[in-house]
């Protein structure tokens, strides 16, 4: 734990720096482009989110360990065992107890990111209302499926045997598909709303695109993002005939149509070179291998003992390895984030055959401003954090493929 928090906390100092000491130099491939007030409004933004994530990292580790070494844990154990209840509910009990404890107990970084951070780099436009609105459901969804899932998963976890992680696992995986399938239509649309994109002429060049790379959706929608934000994106989501294409309103407005194209093919490209897939298949690898290590550890009584816990159950061994395990995935931040950023280099690609890679650099050095992304991340923090490529190497990689093919497919 130690070592996971000295790591985390050196690279977002190194991080700082970096971004600091670049703050008055636009990048050599981006001075005629993005003006210096720009870069300096993003290094700003950049450092003052950084602090903020060092602030709630040393926070979290403070938390857990009063969750565990503290006794939070155990007391909380006690106090759900005392009602009598079948250890399956006993367990369902202390687990969304921990979860909207730790909520509540996160919620003033949240209120501080929203209000203050974003409010003053002009990015925020969530209302009270809305963030509180924004709560009262996530908890509601919470109940309404965290619930049932976790007793089920707590079931098979003291009747299925010793082989319950093979069937704990298939329940997860088919809860995730679920998810993917059902999120577009019927839990996104609880959050913000939908609607059909209207611009005819765009709808039709989109409409083309997708015919060329053999996309099937749902529809393609505008979503109010900036209802909360004027940050600009765009997605796709779903699965099976449930897949939509959503773009904020507030990208629609920052991006020509032939900008739009270009944004859309880098989308298609992780259809069409099967990364959803494959991140399916890798989601699939390591929660199995989660799993048999909980069930190992399970039948450790020092696992317990040496976080605070005096008392084995099944339930408090899940919440142990829920809380522990973010700390161990640090060590493989790297290799994730080298994964995803290769799945951009190829959806990079993909998008240069498909519109002109010119348009594509122009709108990403858009988005880069707009969002206020540095320019100069820190390359090691960029290793461990980053999805996305850096934008001068992402933007260098385009410009090679635009010598390559200099018009499009």
């Amino acid at each position: 734990m130690a070592l996971s928090l000295l790591l985390q906390l050196w690279l977002d100092r190194r991080q700082i720096r970096h971004v600091l000491a670049h703050r008055d130099a636009v990048p050599e491939a981006f001075r005629d482009h993005i003006p210096l007030e720009a870069h300096r409004k993003a290094a700003d933004y950049t450092v003052a989110r950084t602090r903020l994530g060092m602030a709630e990292l040393v926070y979290g580790t403070l938390l857990l360990l009063g969750w565990t070494l503290g006794g939070g844990l155990e007391w909380l154990d006690q106090a759900w065992r005392s009602l009598g209840w079948s250890p399956v509910a006993t367990g369902v009990g202390v687990i969304l107890s921990v979860l909207v404890i730790s909520s509540l107990l996160d919620l003033p970084f949240a209120v501080y990111r929203t209000f203050r951070l974003e409010e003053r780099f002009g990015f925020n436009r969530t209302t009270p209302a809305t963030f509180v609105s924004d709560l009262i459901k996530q908890f509601l969804l919470t109940l309404l499926i965290g619930a049932p899932l976790v007793w089920l998963v707590l079931w098979l976890m003291e009747t299925a045997g010793p082989n319950w992680w093979l069937y704990v696992w298939g329940v997860w995986m088919g809860f995730s598909l679920l998810m993917l399938w059902a999120w577009p239509a019927f839990i996104a649309p609880l959050f913000n709303k939908f609607e059909p994109l209207d611009d005819e002429a765009l709808r039709q060049r989109i409409v083309n695109l997708l015919e060329r790379c053999g996309f099937r959706s749902s529809g393609v929608f505008v979503m109010d993002g900036s209802r909360r934000s004027s940050h600009g994106n765009a997605y796709f989501s779903g699965l099976g005939t449930n897949k939509r294409i959503v773009f904020f309103d507030t990208l629609l407005k920052s991006l020509t149509p032939e900008e739009v194209e270009a944004v859309l093919a880098h989308e298609l490209g992780h259809f069409r070179r099967h990364h959803i897939r494959k991140r399916i298949v890798l989601l699939a690898g390591l929660s199995l291998l989660g799993l048999w290590v909980l069930a190992q550890l399970m039948q450790m009584p020092e696992f317990y003992t040496g976080l605070g816990v005096s008392t084995p159950s099944t339930y408090m061994a899940l919440i142990l390895f829920m809380m522990i395990f973010p700390v161990f995935s640090t060590f493989l931040s790297p290799v994730m984030a080298w994964f995803s950023r290769r799945h951009e280099f190829e959806a990079d690609d993909f998008a240069a055959r498909q519109a002109d890679p010119r348009t594509l650099i122009r709108a990403l050095v858009k988005l880069y401003e707009e969002n206020a992304s540095t320019l100069t991340p820190d390359p090691l923090y960029s290793a461990f954090h980053d999805s996305h490529p850096p934008a001068p190497v992402r933007i260098a990689h385009l410009s090679r493929k635009l010598k390559e093919s200099p018009q499009p497919a």
